[in-house]
């Protein structure tokens, strides 16, 4: 089993490359909708909006999906583990619908058609934070603490509900 720890590894790598593009790209949707007067400045940042997603950001969402299932495959007691790897996978599912949506976004700003603000842009760009702090904690206790993933969406439901109702910046 010593290629399991490598694909561990690379999964683990995989998923902090995947996550880094989680984290930044909506931040550049943010300056990309706040200077959209600047064409210059957004064909910029289109590129790296580009760049980002495809380059990094979907290489490495596939490498960490396929990663983890070849560490199922190769150990499918992991999955009868008392649901901590269920509930771990249901999140991923749902980053993974978050990292599709981001793609969405792009190709709607690159279009001209985004009608989302840098507001909103900065509240969603809390969702990642909140599903990796539960993907962490499933993984390294093997359980689901219930109190603690309601507290964390709890806690993270009131961040954005304070950045989308912030005065200022639209």
């Amino acid at each position: 089993m010593d290629y399991y720890l490598w694909i561990l590894v690379f999964h683990v790598m995989s998923f902090m490359s995947w996550m880094a593009m989680l984290f930044y790209l909506p931040r550049l949707f943010v300056y990309h909708v706040e200077h959209r007067e600047k064409k210059e400045f957004t064909q910029v940042v289109e590129i790296q909006e580009f760049k980002l997603y495809k380059y990094i950001g979907l290489p490495a969402l596939w490498a960490t999906v396929l990663s983890g299932l070849a560490m199922i495959a190769l150990n499918p007691s992991v999955m009868s583990g008392g649901g901590w790897m269920h509930a771990k996978l249901t999140v991923v599912v749902v980053l993974m619908a978050y990292s599709f949506s981001l793609e969405h976004y792009r190709k709607q700003l690159a279009k001209g058609t985004c009608t989302k603000s840098g507001k909103f842009f900065r509240a969603y760009n809390e969702v990642p934070t909140a599903l990796s702090i539960l993907i962490v904690t499933y993984v390294i206790l093997k359980s689901t603490p219930l109190l603690f993933s309601v507290g964390v969406l709890g806690v993270f439901g009131v961040i954005i509900y304070f950045i989308l109702n912030a005065k200022g910046k639209k």
